[in-house]
């Protein structure tokens, strides 16, 4: 007797998931890698260099101790909080209580995600950047909760304006997510700004949620400024930092959460429940990371901004115009007339064996642009470029 296939139903949550928009991408260029062509994939955030040797030193060194091969503390080792806060200390003067303020996490987009598990409920609003990182909208799509989005333009720096938030949305709001250096436009926000996000947060009772994870990476001199840095920070929000960009450690999936103490709190919480720390050889690394020498930060942060440079003197010679990123390493350009982001993207991934990013999938107000990453070496990105410029749609 054949048996039938049994179905089972998703939860309804899971069905209410938005569309996993990188994983989309991804798909579409391995598929035309797959029919032998050069693709030049600028269209993810994958940091292309290597984790310094000293950091993998460590790891190796710590993969040896027995005391790691046990269970690990399930809020993780003090030793990794005191290097966090050592950091923040020496770069951006902040000080925090590593037992009470801050959180470890599996990478930084574990706790983007659960933090809307944390403070939302069914109904609730969450206040969103748009452009934005997609995987916020994970987040509250699993705490059933609302999104309203705070458009971001140009002729505001790419920052939103509160002034246009709704009264009734920002009432009903207790969340908000920023996140400068900005994916996907690059662009950084100055500390009036943030001192405009403590004054708004606080009037409404919003936590701020600050995305640092490009936090290292800026342009032209300027140092990237940390939410945390702005007076009564901490009482109103918590920023998220990821080693993933500042020292090429994507794949070790560390991060940290830090700032508001109840919140740091129940990130501790719903983490006891979901995992049980990270492996102890990375929580060394990571500290060895923090607390040693930052020369691989400032040649790295060098690194992205002389292909930053490259880019765009091959963008002015086949008449690209664009204004360069303050910080990340991302760019943000916009498409010639006549053309949806994602027509564009899929027109210079047929025509060209380019990927880029399209501005749509970042949210409404993407439209009109694509994002380039600077992840390939300078005569990779020229060259891309120089192939875009072959199909006669600028200048």
């Amino acid at each position: 007797m054949i048996q039938q296939k049994r179905i089972f139903e998703p939860a309804g949550r899971i069905k209410g998931l938005p569309k996993q928009f990188f994983a989309a991408l991804v798909g579409k260029a391995n598929a035309q890698a797959a029919k032998g062509r050069d693709v030049i994939n600028l269209g993810q955030g994958n940091p292309d260099q290597p984790t310094p040797a000293h950091i993998v030193a460590k790891l190796k060194e710590a993969a040896d101790n027995p005391l790691y091969h046990r269970y690990p503390p399930f809020s993780g080792y003090r030793f990794l909080k005191e290097a966090i806060a050592f950091r923040y200390k020496e770069d951006y003067n902040v000080e925090l209580d590593p037992d009470t303020e801050v959180a470890i996490l599996f990478g930084g987009k574990t706790g983007l995600i659960e933090i809307s598990q944390c403070l939302l409920d069914p109904g609730d609003i969450c206040l969103v950047p748009d452009p934005g990182y997609p995987d916020y909208w994970s987040g509250v799509a699993l705490a059933g909760a609302e999104m309203r989005f705070m458009p971001l333009r140009k002729e505001n720096g790419f920052l939103p304006d509160y002034a246009a938030v709704p009264a009734a949305d920002a009432n009903r709001a207790k969340l908000m997510f920023l996140n400068y250096p900005n994916n996907p436009t690059g662009a950084i926000a100055d500390p009036a700004f943030y001192a405009d996000t403590v004054e708004f947060a606080s009037r409404y009772g919003i936590a701020v949620a600050s995305d640092f994870a490009y936090g290292a990476i800026g342009f032209d001199g300027r140092r990237p400024v940390s939410f945390l840095e702005t007076p009564g920070a901490k009482e109103v929000g918590i920023e998220f930092y990821t080693l993933s960009k500042t020292y090429n450690m994507a794949g070790w999936r560390v991060g940290f959460a830090a700032g508001n103490a109840q919140i740091v709190s129940l990130i501790n919480l719903i983490q006891d429940h979901y995992y049980c720390s990270l492996f102890g050889g990375i929580q060394e690394a990571a500290a060895a990371a923090l607390t040693g020498p930052q020369q691989c930060v400032k040649e790295l942060n060098a690194l992205y901004e002389r292909r930053r440079e490259a880019l765009f003197d091959e963008l002015g010679r086949i008449g690209w115009k664009a204004d360069r990123p303050g910080g990340s390493f991302f760019c943000w350009l916009p498409v010639p007339p006549g053309y949806g982001s994602a027509e564009f993207a899929d027109l210079l991934l047929e025509r060209a064996d380019v990927v880029v990013a399209p501005g749509v999938g970042f949210g409404a107000s993407g439209e009109g642009y694509v994002r380039l990453g600077l992840l390939a070496d300078e005569e990779r990105l020229r060259e891309a470029v120089r192939r875009i410029g072959a199909l006669g749609l600028f200048g």
